[in-house]
């Protein structure tokens, strides 16, 4: 995947002026893709991993070099992967403001300090309830994968590949927060974060009443709750100090943080077509400019779908004759509400068809899915395409 990423990104530059756009947004995609596979990995190998070392460390009351050096690179990576992944996202989606690298960083030290507490809490807790600490994770675990699932992601094609990327992001959640749904999510991160001071708090002071005197002195101990407390509070600080004056879209305390996205309800859909058309190109999206967004607060506080189909002046009827040439995609779904869905629905499922049909036709292939109010429609996810 790297090399297919580096392949493309010189495919851009090399390329004449006209296909130089289509090979970026193909490298953009390509380093979501790695950048999710990265984020998967770090928290599947690295965060274990950190748990232990530093386990081992307050058991041993000790801490070696290169045990101390192996510890922090991995919560290092943590909080690189999951700024690097947010930023990388946003800048693969053209409905996205991107990230500056001022947020990048404030983000990163947003969740190496929430992960370190997280991390050094659990840690104690290990260190003497080896038991209790599986039973703990394990119910942590559940509960997260539940709620996540309860929150119908819509991530994968089909229900249990959802499940199963549900399950894996359950194990994110088990230290930091990862947003994975689209709409308002200060409500599902303040009950997050309530949650896991709350644990922190419990397993931190249950190891403080049952931490061995004889291998760690009650100064030490103390230090140590203190890491644990100031590391949290840290952190949230550095995520209010990014929500404040960093988010792309504009602080979350501004006098426009108020509304809706968009004031006006999409056109609606021509009563007895057969199909809903999308006739513009899916990786030649316009970016939402700073001016369209005045008096919208962004995918955080929106009470509609974040990306609403852009509403416009509905055309004349003699103008809503599909068009036929070029070549059609006729798909058997649905389409989502927001102008990502294509880009994310082709680079996923379509990716090999729509590309041959670029270099094949001379004209952009289009897109035509299926009104939600067909009588023949099913579930979304045992749809087939």
């Amino acid at each position: 995947r790297y090399l297919r990423t580096l392949y493309l990104g010189l495919q851009s530059r090399w390329q004449a002026e006209h296909r130089r756009r289509h090979f970026y947004w193909r490298m953009m995609f390509e380093s979501a893709d790695i950048s999710m596979l990265r984020l998967l990995e770090a928290f599947l190998k690295s965060a274990p991993q950190l748990v232990l070392q530093l386990s081992i460390m307050v058991q041993q009351n000790s801490i070696e070099p290169l045990q101390g050096l192996s510890a922090s690179a991995s919560l290092v990576s943590l909080a690189w992967m999951i700024a690097s992944y947010q930023k990388v996202l946003r800048d693969s989606r053209e409905d996205k403001m991107p990230m500056s690298y001022k947020g990048a960083v404030v983000q990163i030290l947003w969740h190496l300090f929430t992960i370190a507490a997280r991390a050094i809490a659990f840690a104690l807790f290990a260190s003497v309830f080896q038991l209790y600490f599986g039973i703990f994770i394990v119910t942590h675990w559940c509960i997260m994968t539940f709620w996540i699932i309860q929150g119908e992601t819509d991530f994968c094609m089909s229900k249990w590949e959802e499940i199963i990327y549900n399950m894996v992001v359950g194990i994110i959640y088990i230290f930091c927060w990862f947003n994975v749904k689209e709409g308002r999510s200060r409500y599902r991160m303040c009950i997050y974060y309530i949650i896991t001071l709350s644990e922190n708090a419990a397993l931190t002071i249950l190891w403080f009443l049952y931490y061995d005197r004889k291998v760690t002195s009650d100064f030490n101990a103390l230090i140590l709750v203190c890491v644990v407390s100031s590391s949290f509070a840290l952190g949230i600080f550095f995520m209010f100090i990014y929500y404040c004056l960093l988010h792309p879209n504009g602080p979350i305390f501004s006098h426009r943080s108020v509304g809706c996205i968009f004031r006006q309800e999409p056109p609606p859909v021509v009563p007895g077509s057969p199909v809903e058309a999308v006739t513009s190109p899916p990786r030649s999206l316009p970016r939402t400019t700073g001016g369209e967004r005045e008096g919208a607060p962004g995918e955080r506080d929106s009470c509609v779908p974040v990306f609403q189909v852009r509403p416009c002046a509905p055309p004349a009827p003699a103008a809503r004759a599909p068009r036929t040439e070029g070549p059609v995609i006729r798909i058997d779904l649905p389409r989502k509400k927001y102008p990502a869905w294509d880009a994310h629905f082709i680079d996923r499922r379509l990716r090999k068809t729509i590309l041959a049909l670029e270099y094949a036709s001379p004209t952009t292939p289009r897109l035509q899915y299926r009104t939600p109010g067909a009588p023949q429609e099913v579930l979304e996810y045992e749809t087939t395409v």
